[in-house]
């Protein structure tokens, strides 16, 4: 089946696509070091569909749900589809597939669970592990397995390590079979940095609060911040609908149901300003 290539001239990723496919094409594997901004989550995959030894279905692993159900929801709207099409994802508490899916993106401890069921990776051409600059158990496990089917099982199997941070040599040198490095340009954005000084004596919720007030009187544009778990998120985002009950305030966090993480990472329909709290553990 082929499928549009959802590479534009506006990526930087664009630039270095040719040689990755002629490392995949040559040995099979190789090392992807791309800075944020560069286009590897979403332009990379579909653009090695049409690939002569792409005759099956493209794996791209995720460390987070939120995250791998974005990144197939932005290929599908890139492909002018619906999730679940030529680009799907499955996560613990989501799932868009279908018989014509090509690029599955899931995440990694699903990967994981996947391997152990079937070790040959039964139709599958290729396993992008994104973010590999973020080790973990599910991760490192995830790529250990599958070099070990790659090496034993399916020698036709192709493998992309893709992160914004990682050593790209010693990755090359842990998955072996001359995998090449391939660096791309990023694309960055100014960053301003403010100091707001820290008080022992006052809790991480009113800290929390107190500064966001403080961006949402002295700055333009939506507010995203993080804060380390899901209570901390709730108390702060009690104080600020006081403070300003006319406001989205938008929680992030494994816990919120996909309809309300999908509102929270997309811009309010009214063009209203927004507050993001968000954190890392269990998306």
């Amino acid at each position: 089946m082929s499928g549009p290539s959802l590479v534009s001239d506006e990526l930087p990723i664009y630039d270095v696509l040719n040689a990755l496919k002629s490392a995949l094409a040559d040995s099979g594997a190789a090392v992807l070091v791309a800075p944020p901004g560069a286009g590897k989550t979403t332009a990379i995959a579909p653009a090695l569909i049409d690939e002569p030894w792409c005759s099956g279905q493209i794996i791209l692993t995720s460390p987070r749900r939120v995250a791998a159900r974005a990144a197939a929801e932005r290929m599908a709207q890139m492909l002018g589809e619906k999730p679940g099409e030529t680009i799907g994802y499955l996560t613990r508490l989501d799932s868009k597939q279908s018989a014509k899916t090509r690029v599955l993106v899931m995440t990694e401890a699903i990967f994981v669970n996947r391997l152990v069921d079937d070790p040959e990776l039964s139709g599958v051409s290729a396993v992008l592990f994104d973010e590999a600059h973020e080790r973990h158990l599910d991760s490192d496990l995830g790529l250990a397995l599958a070099l070990e089917a790659r090496s034993i099982l399916r020698e036709d199997l192709r493998v992309l390590v893709m992160s914004a941070t990682i050593d790209g040599a010693r990755f090359a040198t842990l998955i072996g079979d001359d995998a090449a490095v391939i660096e791309s340009e990023g694309r960055s954005y100014p960053l301003d940095i403010r100091w707001l000084g820290s008080s022992p004596q006052m809790r991480i919720d009113d800290a929390m609060t107190s500064a966001i007030m403080t961006a949402w009187r002295e700055q333009e544009g939506d507010i995203l911040g993080f804060l380390p778990g899901v209570g901390e998120i709730e108390r702060v985002r009690e104080r600020l609908e006081v403070k300003l009950p006319d406001v989205p305030i938008l929680p992030l966090h494994g816990q919120v149901q996909p309809a309300a993480q999908r509102a929270a990472i997309a811009r309010d329909t009214n063009g209203r300003r927004r507050i993001v709290l968000a954190t890392s553990a269990s998306i």
